[in-house]
């Protein structure tokens, strides 16, 4: 006996029309988490429509806060407009960049290299970090320091005193030629793009041209650039620079180079503390190879720099 025909028939149960909203309502929950957690985004607002199977259930619809990414300025107390202009300042002028003619220049370490005093970042580091704390590197911030203060004060006679000293204090024709040069393209650069009140007035006042220690104190000092930063920016601009002449006469890699600028990071700062609390009469120099390198070099018979 043939069976009768059967029809499917879909029946909706209250069970099923509470699991489909508890599940839709998890959902929702678990967006709302997600998008809560989402950090520095904007607010917008977005429509969740929640439906079911059976006509005879309503929609739900629900508003969630959206966060979205955006590229905000920075806020004014994370950086004080001034100690913005001043960091500004210091990474234009002591940057490789600024047109001062440093490179050219590696303060006797390329006759170093060729007499065998320095042959690897070890015998690198050991000659700078002398030269820092007890040559050049020392005298250069401590005149930077104190042609700063006379600057600041308005002292123009002191000012010319201590520019004096520090011509008479270079150890060598080509050192001479090294800072001279460096300060007058730096003043001469500042008056072009950088000038200051009173920066005119300051460099006629003296009667020997400032050498660039000095010239990078005078002009600081006029800009109200603070002087602790910038004679650890000075330092450290001073230690890349003869890091970068090494780096071409060793020669040596761009991670052996960083290695030896890590080396000195505590050396730079612990110089930059003694010339901050030093006097003129503590100025002096006890790396007398290193002058030697810088008087030799005048008649070393291949060259690539200028000292």
């Amino acid at each position: 006996m043939p069976m009768p025909a059967m029809r499917m028939v879909t029946t909706t149960t209250p069970i099923t029309i509470m699991v489909s909203i508890t599940i839709t309502a998890i959902m929702i929950t678990m967006i709302t988490m997600i998008i809560t957690a989402m950090p520095r985004m904007t607010m917008v607002t977005i429509t969740t429509i929640t439906t079911t199977s059976i006509a005879t259930i309503p929609t739900i619809t629900t508003a969630t806060r959206m966060l979205m990414t955006t590229n905000e300025p920075v806020r004014a107390g994370d950086l004080a407009e001034r100690e913005a202009a001043a960091l500004y300042r210091l990474m234009t002028w002591l940057s490789p960049a600024f047109p001062v003619g440093g490179f050219s220049y590696s303060s006797g370490i390329e006759w170093a290299v060729e007499a065998g005093d320095i042959v690897d970042t070890a015998t690198l580091a050991d000659w700078l970090d002398a030269m820092l704390g007890d040559g050049s590197g020392f005298c250069d911030a401590t005149l930077l320091v104190h042609a700063y203060r006379a600057t600041e004060a308005g002292e123009e006679t002191s000012l010319n005193d201590i520019a004096e000293l520090a011509a008479a204090f270079v150890p060598s024709r080509e050192r001479q030629l090294e800072t001279s040069s460096q300060g007058r393209a730096f003043i001469h650069i500042a008056r072009a793009a950088w000038d200051a009140d009173g920066l005119d007035a300051t460099i006629a006042a003296c009667r020997t041209p400032l050498v660039y220690p000095l010239a990078v104190g005078v002009v600081a000092a006029l800009h109200g650039v603070p002087l602790a930063p910038t004679l650890h920016a000075f330092l450290h601009a001073l230690v890349s620079n003869w890091i970068s002449a090494a780096s071409r006469l060793v020669p040596l890699g761009q991670t052996d180079s960083q290695r030896v600028l890590v080396r000195l990071e505590a050396a730079v700062a612990a110089t930059a503390n003694r010339a901050l609390n030093a006097t003129l009469d503590d100025l002096g120099s006890a790396t007398f190879r290193a002058d030697l390198a810088s008087l030799r070099h005048e008649t070393q018979y291949t060259r690539l720099f200028r000292s």
